[in-house]
């Protein structure tokens, strides 16, 4: 498939696909998946190898937030019935983020609802790093507060942590059709004074509200643009009591072939496969890992994901290892060593266009590098089942008495 090779060809050599070619990746026939996800993997395993990453979220504060994000279970007037409760103590969030880490967690990602943190927030946050690092030597920690100030991200990073969390979630043209209280443009703020302090960028989308291909193509090539190290892809979880309840728009292989697009478009970051891959992806997941080289370990925020020991028993039977901490997740020219030893001929070799590292990464504020020829049509598909009984609000781990999945 000419297809295929030439974006595999692109992706060893971190050069930009252009909006065509992507577009084309979403509109492969179920037939052709198997291929897809096999010239993906070549790029995937030049940049990672077969490690993955595992991630564990610590929610710091549930429910109760301002913003109206359709999306979200934790929004204003949301009807679902999560856990509710205000900030865990230091200590609280390091016994949390404890057990995410014995079960193998590189990475613990602390997260708070909420508009945006005020500095007495930033003040409590850094006291819950400071512990943490001091009981888990060699973990990573990610905040993920909403929209920071001036001077909030700087003063984080002096406080331990490593990197930050902003979602762009849609594109640009459609992001006033799920969130009204605030903008893209603040969210593409948010990364950025992220950047600016030093802290490694993490940004990604959320599939299955409804956008259509090139919605998600937006959003993808915004997000090279803005080079994060990190790219969690969620899958929509159609929260009960939530605006999107009746949103059942994914199967397991349009997720596939979503994962397949970004890792072609963001050949050399931290794919992360995020909320939502039990309830959409299901039986399907191992073939995720060929794509992504990071997933998020146990449970969500507020969801429950699969156990943590089953994540770990699905890594190893698809031939992959868990990524350890005396290890470096990106590649050399992002800051780490190579994935993988034929990636050491192409690091440092020159190679330009990596994703979103520099102005010059993307051909032009619209992304799109070569022709403008009509993209083809996505395949007609069946509408997916609505699998509500996938759906497990989270009653275990942070804000409960009940032990933590991990």
């Amino acid at each position: 498939m000419d297809l295929l090779n030439t974006l595999v060809d692109k992706g060893l050599r971190r050069e930009l696909p252009s909006r065509e070619e992507a577009l084309a990746v979403l509109a492969t026939s179920d037939d052709e998946l198997l291929d897809v996800v096999a010239a993906a993997g070549k790029v995937r395993r030049q940049w990672f190898g077969r490690r993955v990453k595992l991630n564990y979220l610590v929610n710091l504060k549930s429910g109760l937030c301002p913003e109206d994000c359709s999306y979200c279970s934790q929004r204003l007037g949301s009807k679902a019935e999560i856990l509710k409760y205000t900030w865990l103590k230091p200590d609280e969030a390091s016994k949390a983020a404890a057990a995410g880490v014995a079960g193998g967690a590189k990475r613990v990602c602390l997260v708070a609802s909420g508009r945006g943190p005020t500095d007495r927030d930033v003040d409590r946050v850094s006291e819950t790093i400071g512990a943490i690092k001091e009981q888990n030597e060699g973990v990573e920690v990610c905040a993920c507060l909403g929209l920071l100030s001036e001077g909030q991200a700087e003063r984080l990073r002096g406080a331990g942590a490593d990197a930050y969390n902003h979602n762009l979630n849609t594109s640009e043209g459609t992001y006033g059709d799920i969130t009204t209280t605030h903008t893209y443009a603040d969210r593409v703020d948010t990364v950025q004074k992220a950047h600016a302090a030093g802290l490694s960028a993490c940004s990604g989308l959320i599939a299955g509200m409804g956008e259509s291909d090139e919605d998600l193509i937006d959003v993808v090539y915004s997000l090279r643009e803005l080079d994060p190290d990190s790219v969690p892809v969620n899958f929509l979880i159609p929260f009960e009591g939530t605006p999107l309840a009746k949103e059942w728009n994914l199967t397991p292989q349009r997720c596939l072939r979503i994962l397949a697009m970004v890792r072609f478009v963001c050949p050399d970051v931290e794919v992360r496969i995020a909320g939502g891959r039990e309830v959409h992806l299901r039986s399907m997941q191992p073939l995720a890992l060929h794509l992504a080289n990071s997933i998020f370990l146990g449970d969500y925020l507020t969801s429950e994901g699969q156990a943590g020991k089953a994540d770990l028993d699905m890594i190893t039977d698809a031939g992959f290892e868990v990524e350890g901490t005396d290890q470096v997740t990106l590649p050399e020219h992002r800051g780490g060593p190579c994935g993988s030893s034929e990636a050491e001929a192409a690091c440092g070799s020159g190679a330009h266009a990596a994703c979103g590292s520099g102005a010059g990464s993307a051909c032009g504020s619209g992304g799109g590098c070569g022709t403008h020829e009509e993209a083809a049509e996505s395949p007609v598909a069946e509408v997916p089942e609505a699998r509500t009984d996938l759906v497990a609000v989270r009653r275990r781990g942070a804000g409960t008495d009940l032990a933590p999945n991990a």
